[in-house]
């Protein structure tokens, strides 16, 4: 949802069950919130504290976003992330001048205000007018320049533009009083009562502009006549010249073109938004803020339920812009490392910043951390023969009683300490300890730090699925067809022929809409452990008699909250157990939740519905492993998961001995778990020799290389140059989009 900070809900308006965000923030008094704010639309906040509740989730940063810069934020799920978007977009933290425009676009729509849509009557809304009247500043303008110029063509009535002049100076008084009713609230102190002064005269104002609206017209004399009408045509050429710096007459061409670049077609646009799913809503969210003027711009997960050209066309767009700060949050390690120019890195409280993308950044930390450890390991392989080579010459100098000799021992074993550590200097040259190391220490030398991993993310499953007793395919489809009832004459597969074998990696590119569902519940089934199984209007589909089929579907996040919905006590692991019956016990139920990383008071005592996203793909996945299916059919399962869990789950996957069939719209996913990449990939221009030894030698035995398919118009297609051939077509697809 499109939020601007400024308009923010107060803490007070929250609904009972929310979680209270809490924000302080060192601000002086030159960090200043309204009219007397700075024309730099830099942010600089330092000793920046968020939490949440009871639970702090940033301690004593700094955050930094330099004016018109791409940033990509970072960081495992949980850590903050959608907080902090949160915390900016509402207005939260101190420091940030109101006069900054900031457009948020959350990862959930607003429930209130969909409420209040319908209590509008917006239903015959078309999602064109939807994205063109989100801009509240741009149709503001506008309906103030349509009234002041209908008044002021009113010939016949002198008093029209007066009476419109005056509605018009009187709506934006009440926005003004209403910002500098937050204002002071929020101020303290001396700057306080200034703006208190300022609260109690805009208030003098306000009234006297209430009155002037009910005086009565035939005691306006004609020198007021003539200065209001005058004043009238002066605010509506200044009205007119704003909306043209806004482009406000292309509005409807932007919203157009970014509408078509986000996937709706030309037929879509027009229809009544209330007829939109909910993820065509979350595009159509996407597309309102992209079409408003923001000087900050924050876009929480702006890729989910994109398929591929929709977001190459918006990674080229966000690329394009220039006027605006972006700061984006998203899963999807090949989109964020196309639009990043910096990274913001949010882990353990604390936000690191890197000028480049997520993949440079993991090589250059990794070599980094490699290099220290090898000067440390160095360093400490010599201290250890000085220490030795002191020691047997103490000895010796004892045993001779030789006190000359006894001296020097002791004064190398002196400076043992000041000779380890870091031997070079700040500027790259030799280590001078009055240059690069002041203040008082124990030692002569910083000591060598090397920087520390989080432990990776580990998800561990059962890797051979029951033996099948007799060979075959898993599933056979032969010259398939289908149709939903009602639209036969609009077949959405046509001749559709596929084999999966035991042990085979199949993946499923296309656009949104090609089918893939589809075809996938045509695969799936209407066993037990599937979802929405299908049968076909025509061909044949034979699947082994004793094969197993999980199904993990976009709708299986959904389905677990509606359950915990139903259930406010269950928890993971009971629900684990109520699924898999009484085959499991508690002790299994925990090894296999522990083993995806849902483990601890997390699995037994958290309610299922306050689990995280990420966490409910865990127990989703847990319920299609017991026991390991033969086919484990995946469908957009990274669309919760960060991107360590992300490459978490392709370790997983790539040691897996049962069949996989997977759609995404992740490049990097399909890559590392069908086509069989390696997911430690190396970024450009830093990988060493050693590197490409180990990586060509996990090549050779690396996870099975599996066969990409495009689904196009009903029909099913190898693709030969695999995702990297799709990702050309696709390409060439985002640049024909939006035009």
């Amino acid at each position: 949802m499109v939020r601007r900070g400024k308009e923010a809900a107060a803490p007070s308006g929250k609904r009972p069950g929310d979680d209270y965000i809490t924000v302080t923030a060192q601000q002086s008094r030159y960090a200043l919130d309204a009219v007397d704010a700075p024309a730099s639309k830099e942010i600089l906040i330092k000793d920046l504290s968020i939490s949440v509740s009871d639970r702090e989730l940033l301690s004593h940063v700094t955050l930094h976003l330099v004016e018109s810069r791409h940033y990509v934020l970072v960081g495992r799920n949980g850590t903050g992330k959608s907080t902090l978007l949160k915390a900016i977009g509402d207005g939260l933290i101190p420091g940030i001048p109101w006069s900054t425009r900031i457009l948020l676009l959350g990862q959930t729509r607003d429930l209130e205000l969909d409420e209040q849509l319908s209590q509008m009557k917006v239903k015959e809304e078309t999602v064109l007018q939807h994205v063109v009247q989100s801009d509240r500043l741009r149709e503001r303008y506008t309906r103030e320049a349509n009234v002041l110029g209908e008044a002021i063509e009113q010939s016949s009535d002198p008093m029209a533009p007066v009476r419109a002049f005056r509605k018009v100076t009187h709506d934006r008084l009440a926005l003004q009083l209403k910002e500098a009713n937050r204002i002071a609230e929020r101020r303290s102190g001396a700057r306080g009562k200034l703006a208190r002064k300022e609260l109690i005269k805009l208030e003098e104002r306000f009234e006297e502009s209430k009155a002037r609206l009910t005086h009565d017209e035939s005691e306006v004399d004609a020198a007021n006549l003539s200065t209001e009408t005058s004043a009238a045509a002066d605010l509506l050429t200044n009205i007119q010249s704003a909306l043209e710096l806004m482009d406000a007459s292309q509005a409807e061409t932007k919203a157009r073109r970014v509408l078509l670049g986000l996937g709706f077609k030309d037929t879509n646009i027009d229809k009544p938004i209330s007829e939109l799913s909910g993820g065509w809503k979350t595009r159509c969210d996407l597309a309102c803020a992209l079409c408003q003027y923001a000087d900050v711009l924050l876009l929480d997960e702006p890729t989910n339920f994109l398929d591929l050209p929709s977001i190459i066309w918006l990674q080229d767009y966000i690329r394009n812009l220039k006027d605006a700060t972006v700061l984006i949050t998203t899963h999807d390690r090949d989109f964020g490392d196309a639009v990043a120019e910096e990274l913001i890195v949010l882990r353990h409280q604390a936000l690191e910043a890197f000028r480049g993308n997520l993949g440079l950044y993991e090589r250059e930390r990794y070599k980094k951390a490699r290099y220290w450890t090898k000067m440390k390991d160095a360093q400490d392989k010599q201290k250890k023969h000085m220490e030795k080579s002191v020691a047997n010459n103490i000895k010796a100098a004892r045993d001779k009683g030789d006190d000359k000799k006894l001296k020097q021992a002791a004064s190398r074993k002196k400076k043992l300490d000041e000779r380890t550590g870091i031997e070079v200097g700040i500027k790259g040259g030799r280590f001078k300890l009055n240059r690069d190391l002041a203040g008082y220490h124990l030692s002569n030398r910083a000591e060598i730090e090397i920087p520390d991993f989080d432990p990776p993310v580990k998800m561990a499953f059962p890797r051979q699925p029951p033996d099948l007793r007799f060979p075959g395919s898993l599933v056979s489809l032969e010259k398939v067809c289908f149709a939903y009832p009602g639209r036969k004459k609009e077949p959405v597969l046509t001749d559709i022929t596929l084999t999966i074998h035991p042990g085979q990696r199949v993946g499923l590119a296309g656009l949104n809409g090609s089918g893939k569902t589809t075809l996938i519940s045509l695969v799936a089934g209407s066993s037990d452990d599937s979802i929405g199984g299908l049968t076909p209007t025509s061909g044949t589909i034979a699947r082994h008699a004793r094969a197993k089929f999980g199904r993990f579907s976009q709708q299986s996040v959904e389905e677990i909250a509606a359950i915990a919905s139903a259930k406010p006590q269950l928890t993971a692991l009971s629900h684990l157990r109520e699924h898999c019956g009484a085959e499991m016990d508690e002790k299994a139920a925990r090894q296999l939740l522990g083993s995806l990383g849902l483990q601890g008071q997390s699995a037994s005592d958290v309610p299922l519905a306050l689990l995280s996203g990420g966490q409910k793909v865990r127990v989703a996945l847990a319920k299609l492993l017991w026991p390991p299916p033969q086919l484990l059919i995946l469908d957009e399962v990274t669309t919760h998961l960060d991107a360590d869990s992300i490459l978490g789950l392709i370790i997983a996957l790539r040691e897996y001995d049962g069949a996989l069939l997977v759609a995404t719209h992740d490049r990097y996913f399909m890559r590392t778990v069908v086509e069989g990449e390696s997911p430690y990939r190396l970024a450009p221009g830093v990988q060493t020799e050693d590197e490409a030894e180990s990586s060509s030698e996990e090549e050779e035995t690396g996870a099975a290389v599996g066969t990409v398919y495009r689904l196009f118009k009903g029909r099913l297609q190898k693709l030969e140059g695999g995702m990297e051939r799709y990702e050309e077509m696709a390409a060439r697809a985002a640049a024909k989009l939006g035009r």
